[in-house]
């Protein structure tokens, strides 16, 4: 449930949809089990299965675009892709120069993973560019180094170049219980963002509306739910 918004106020926010049935869902591409691409070359994970089953209860038809990290929400206000499907937590910053659904996964927690337990977490810490844990690690006054990928940052405290990360927990699971022991959590959970949503352009209202209407019938359903715990494990938070 990552991250944070860039500086791109003064973009127009006048683009429309690719068509009036196809829209674009942009997506990073390199945040799993959000979304991640597989050995197929084709977009993956959580957010691909959610948006897919969105899109046919919006009688949409979907097409898949990757962008980095840190354009994509500029790429959106300019008009590249219709929507942000890609763990992007909703926060009052990020919804001044976008517009959000209501959001798909529930608030959830961010955690610092080092190669002890008891680092301190006031010395270098790792976190990726333009996300909500990289402005709360600068608000803490620990010295912040930040990577365009998440991936960058997992190796940064493997190499010593940083003494922890912080990243959404989600994410972080995985690959600590996958590191044999070597990494480990440190610290206690923090709460950042509103949960996930997919965001969209200001003038976009209608797609919007769609969106969220095939979300709430996903909640109403339980198959969100179902879907969550699918990516995420049974201790996932769920609606």
């Amino acid at each position: 449930m990552k991250k944070l918004v860039l500086s791109v106020a003064a973009l127009a926010l006048t683009a429309g949809l690719a068509s009036a049935q196809t829209v674009r869902m942009g997506t990073e591409g390199a945040y799993p089990p959000y979304n991640f691409i597989n050995d197929a070359g084709e977009v993956d994970g959580f957010e691909r299965e959610l948006g897919d089953e969105l899109c046919a209860r919006a009688e949409l038809t979907c097409e898949w675009v990757t962008n980095e990290w840190d354009s994509i929400i500029p790429n959106l206000v300019s008009g590249n892709y219709d929507t942000i499907i890609a763990g992007m937590s909703i926060t009052d910053e990020r919804d001044e120069v976008i517009d959000f659904t209501q959001n798909y996964i529930p608030p959830a927690a961010s955690a610092y993973v080092a190669l002890s337990a008891d680092v301190d977490l006031s010395g270098i810490i790792a976190a990726q560019t333009a996300t909500i844990q990289a402005g709360h690690v600068a608000e803490t006054g620990a010295t912040l180094l930040e990577f365009p990928t998440p991936d960058e940052t997992i190796a940064a405290v493997r190499n010593g170049e940083a003494d922890a990360v912080l990243a959404d927990k989600d994410f972080l699971v995985p690959i600590v219980n996958e590191s044999g022991g070597e990494l480990v959590f440190a610290g206690e959970d923090v709460p950042l963002g509103g949960g996930v949503g997919m965001g969209v352009r200001e003038s976009d209202g209608e797609l919007k509306g769609k969106f969220d209407a095939a979300i709430q019938s996903m909640k109403d359903d339980g198959t969100l739910n179902d879907m969550i715990k699918k990516w995420f494990g049974d201790e996932a938070l769920v609606f």
